[in-house]
C-alpha cells in the first residue's frame, strides 16, 4: 500500500496546482443527487448534467417523473446516453420509493449512519458503489471517496492502484488509505486533474505538477 507520505504529496501537489476544494454544506433532497448520478453512468459530465436539466425541465418534480412512461423519461434524457436503461433504472427507483414512502423526500438519509445509508440505496438495482459514494459525499456531507473515470485513470497512474483493480475495488483501496478530512478536496482535484492534464490519450506529463510522484511518468 502506498505510504501516507505519498499521498500527502499527491494532495498538496493537487491543491497548489488546482486549489482548495471546499465541501458544500449539505443541503436539498439527496434524490437529486441520486438521479445525476444515474445519468453519469458511462458517459462524460457535460451529457449527464445536459440531461438532468432536460429532465427538470420536462418534469420538474419527481412525482411528474414518477407518473410519466419509461418512454417520455427516455426522450427527455436522450442527450446523456443509453436512455433506455437509465429511464428505466430511474423509473424503477422512483416506483420503489414512491411505493415504500408515498413521496419523494430522501432527506431522512442524513439522520442515518454512513452504514446505513450505504444499505438502503444498494437496495435499488442498477446502484453501485460510485453512485453511493456521490450521494454520500456530495448530498449528506458524509466521507466518501467516489472513483469515476478521471480518479480512476489517475490512481492508476500514481500507482495509488493496481492497474488490474476493478473501479470498485479501487474506491475500497483509496477509502482506506486517503486520510478522510481529504476526500472531498483530493476526488475533486483527481476529477479536475484527469480532464485537464491527465488525459486518457495525451496526458500532459510535462507540465504535470505530480510527474516526480508518478509510476506512469517512471
Amino acid at each position: 500500500m502506498p505510504s501516507m507520505t505519498l499521498i500527502t504529496k499527491i494532495h498538496a501537489a493537487l491543491e497548489r496546482y488546482h486549489g482548495l476544494k471546499r465541501s458544500r454544506k449539505a443541503r436539498g433532497n439527496p434524490l437529486d443527487e441520486l438521479i445525476l448520478t444515474i445519468l453519469s453512468q458511462n458517459t462524460s459530465d457535460i451529457n449527464s448534467r445536459r440531461a438532468f436539466h432536460m429532465l427538470r425541465q420536462v418534469m420538474p418534480t419527481w412525482e411528474e417523473a414518477h407518473r410519466s412512461s419509461v418512454r417520455k423519461v427516455a426522450e427527455s434524457i436522450d442527450s446523456g446516453g443509453l436512455a433506455n436503461l437509465k429511464a428505466a433504472r430511474i423509473k424503477a427507483v422512483l416506483d420503489r420509493i414512491h411505493r415504500e414512502q408515498g413521496h419523494f423526500d430522501l432527506s431522512f438519509l442524513r439522520d442515518l449512519s454512513d452504514e446505513e445509508v450505504k444499505a438502503y440505496l444498494f437496495r435499488f438495482n442498477g446502484i453501485g458503489p460510485k453512485t453511493v459514494a456521490c450521494v454520500l459525499l456530495f448530498s449528506l456531507g458524509k466521507p466518501a471517496f467516489p472513483v469515476d473515470t478521471h480518479v480512476y485513470r489517475v490512481t492508476k497512474r500514481l500507482g495509488l492502484v493496481n492497474d488490474k483493480a476493478s473501479p470498485e475495488r479501487a474506491q475500497a483501496l483509496l477509502e482506506s488509505m486517503v486520510p478522510p478530512a481529504l476526500y472531498y478536496s483530493m476526488h475533486m482535484n483527481l476529477v479536475e486533474h484527469g480532464r485537464k492534464t491527465c488525459k486518457p490519450h495525451a496526458p500532459l506529463c510535462h507540465i504535470c505538477p505530480l510527474s516526480k510522484l508518478c509510476a506512469y511518468v517512471r
